[in-house]
């Protein structure tokens, strides 16, 4: 029998590769496009804390982790507030 109260390693692996696609977004090509990408960062690091927070929170009282939910919340949070706005490094002209 399988204990739900603890995340596979897959699990976790794939929540954190999410993490990471969410808060490694390229850099910007000009200081111009610096304060966009700013925003762009702002605003994922923000869902990035709240999907943790909501992890943690289901683990202290006890309730089986809701790695799924977190993983599925950020995923949905990259499609809809992508990276965009501003010119990354390495774009063509």
């Amino acid at each position: 029998m399988v204990d739900r109260t603890e995340p596979s390693a897959g699990e976790l692996r794939e929540l954190l590769a999410v993490v990471l696609d969410t808060l490694n977004i390229p850099h910007p090509a000009t200081e111009g496009d610096t304060e966009a990408r700013d925003r762009v960062l702002a605003d994922r690091a923000m869902h990035t804390v709240i999907a943790l927070q909501r992890v943690l929170e289901l683990e202290d009282a006890g309730v089986p982790l809701g790695i799924g939910w977190t993983t599925a919340y950020l995923r949905e949070r990259l499609a809809t507030h992508p990276a965009t706005g501003y010119r990354a490094w390495g774009e063509g002209r």
